[in-house]
């Protein structure tokens, strides 16, 4: 039942259409994430597997003109991201398990360090990122046992855009992180439920 995530990719699509600014996207890009992650019926387990080396980076959906995708994060036991960046808005939705991101800043010798307390992401919430409200952070499951789901939407096909991790000696080290699939789900094939209306 892929249903919901094809109505959250057009009513995604229509907000972007408005051509709003970032804070609006943010918040009411928001709120319909927020409303896809409050149900976990239609991920499809193809897209819903963990590897037992690293997280998996799983693309659900690329808008034609690349405005905005949408990929499931699929988090072994105790898997975690270096401190990276994005270089573009982001909106992260809680569908299994939970997870904690940690962000972080520049000290004066240009050094990612910590910011602040984790934030805990638990089921249904919702988190943004994007360089005018925080860019950078480290990711990691918050369970040591079980996997963990998130839903992410960015404001790119983020498998195609330049980004930096930030290890601990310093510097920044290039990287675009690409995707786990090869395959797409199959959002617009409509034939099942329309057969379902014959007489």
């Amino acid at each position: 039942m892929i249903a919901p995530l094809r109505d959250f990719v057009g009513a995604f699509g229509r907000l972007l259409d408005s051509a709003p600014d970032e804070p609006r996207i943010l918040r009411e890009g928001g709120a319909l994430l927020r409303t896809l992650v409050a149900r976990d019926d239609w991920l499809p387990d193809a897209f819903a597997r963990p590897d037992p080396a690293r997280y998996q980076q799983f693309l659900l959906h690329a808008d034609s003109t690349e405005r905005f995708s949408v990929v499931s994060f699929v988090w072994g036991p105790g898997q975690a991201t270096p401190i990276h960046d994005h270089t573009v808005w982001g909106l992260i939705g809680m569908l299994r398990g939970a997870e904690y991101s940690q962000g972080h800043v520049f000290d004066g010798d240009g050094r990612a360090q910590p910011q602040g307390e984790a934030v805990r992401l638990d089921v249904g919430d919702v988190e943004a990122v994007s360089p005018t409200v925080g860019d950078l952070h480290r990711v990691h499951n918050a369970h040591a046992d079980r996997v963990s789901i998130s839903i992410h939407v960015y404001g790119a096909n983020i498998g195609a855009v330049r980004r930096h991790t930030y290890p601990a000696e310093g510097g920044r080290k290039p990287f675009v992180s690409g995707y786990s699939n090869t395959l797409l789900p199959n959002l617009w094939d409509r034939s099942e439920e329309l057969r379902s209306t014959f007489a």
